[in-house]
């Protein structure tokens, strides 16, 4: 299975931007649908966007996430991204990417994720 280092995170102010990427190693993403997840404690880890293989189809889990943050993904970089504007202290979270759950299983596996906060 392939290796994912996401990176990106850090503390900021509600109402701020930040730009998440996931790269991947030892596995081509272009062959998968690939999605961003998080986890806040206490919590179920979730899934917040996902993107088809090709990039035509996309999908955000919930109407606020939808109208604040947008998914890319570059297949020559084998690198996905999570553009995230308008943070809400709801948003603070370890933020993972994978591909989506499919058959059973997530075609990579996990990385150490990148930790967003967000101050009020």
């Amino acid at each position: 299975q392939g290796q994912l280092d996401e990176s990106g995170g850090g503390l900021v102010q509600a109402g701020s931007s930040l730009r998440l990427s996931c790269a991947a190693s030892g596995r081509n993403i272009s062959d998968y649908n690939m999605a961003w997840y998080r986890q806040a404690p206490g919590k179920e880890r979730e899934i917040v966007a996902s993107i088809s293989w090709g990039g035509a189809n996309i999908n955000y889990a919930t109407y606020s996430v939808k109208h604040r943050f947008t998914i890319i993904r570059d297949n020559a970089k084998n690198t996905l991204y999570l553009k995230m504007n308008s943070l809400e202290p709801g948003d603070a979270a370890m933020y993972y990417c994978n591909s989506e759950y499919q058959n059973g299983t997530y075609y990579c596996n996990w990385g150490p994720g990148t930790q967003v906060t967000v101050s009020t």
